[in-house]
């Protein structure tokens, strides 16, 4: 693959522009795109050019540049979040039945938790989380609980490289609050994203014990309860562990047909 002058390959290129759209919108102009993935106005325009003639950007009106519907196609079409989402959806819209409030599905992603689904209501309070976005893990109550499930040595080395830019947080209170979602089976942080929100996360397991995904809900903060959110929580993770074990040993059935 070539380089180009700096040394990065036409993949770390193509990358670096699909990833500069920031979370929330849509469409960039060139300059704005080139700079944002630091490369030069030429690069950009060419790399944009021969994209958009396979679907992966478009280019609308007025020279807008935005993500391509086929960018979204194959990216769906064997992602491995899709068997979770399948799997947790109508647990997720029996929580949010009884709740009315904000439901979220995530995985973690080296330090970050990763948003794979997001179902809300009109009426629910605010939540800052959205599909496809990402928040550190200490800042959600998914992301806490799914960093509590990890091997120690992750843990040790995300408490030692942590740094809160508020003051609010030192290393060994994130080691505590880790230690209690381990402990507990769930994680909570009422106010830290937004002053009148609460959320409340649980790990879901797959058969080896291993935390898969977290399901959390984001509440008003005046709704503290525990005793009745962490158990529904809880049960539907089981219910999404159980489709998911289930799924896996479907698929490896017809695998084995197929020889």
């Amino acid at each position: 693959m070539a380089n180009s002058n700096s040394g990065d390959s036409v993949v770390d290129r193509v990358l670096r522009l699909i990833a500069a759209f920031p979370e929330g919108v849509t469409a960039l102009q060139l300059s704005e795109l080139a700079a944002r993935a630091g490369l030069p106005l030429t690069t950009a325009h060419r790399l944009v050019r021969q994209l958009a003639g396979h679907g992966v950007f478009e280019v609308g009106p007025g020279g807008s540049i935005s993500l391509g519907l086929r960018l979204w196609e194959l990216a769906n079409r064997s992602s491995p979040t899709l068997e979770l989402r399948e799997a947790a959806l109508p647990f997720m819209e029996d929580i949010q039945q009884v709740l009315n409030q904000n439901v979220n599905l995530a995985v973690l992603d080296g330090r970050e938790a990763l948003f794979v689904e997001r179902l809300s209501r009109r009426g629910s309070v605010a939540n800052r989380a959205q599909v496809a976005g990402r928040m550190p893990a200490h800042v959600s109550s998914a992301g806490l609980v799914l960093m509590a499930h990890q091997p120690a040595a992750v843990q040790a080395e995300y408490v030692e490289s942590f740094s809160d830019p508020t003051g609010r947080l030192a290393g060994e209170d994130l080691r505590v609050l880790l230690g209690e979602a381990a402990r507990e089976g769930f994680a909570q942080l009422a106010g830290v994203v937004d002053p009148d929100t609460w959320g409340i996360a649980v790990p879901v397991l797959d058969r080896r014990k291993r935390a898969v995904a977290a399901l959390g809900v984001v509440v008003p903060l005046r709704e503290m309860r525990l005793q009745a959110l962490v158990p529904v929580l809880q049960t539907a993770a089981r219910g999404i562990g159980r489709r998911l074990g289930e799924a896996r040993e479907t698929a490896v059935i017809h695998s084995t047909e197929g020889l």
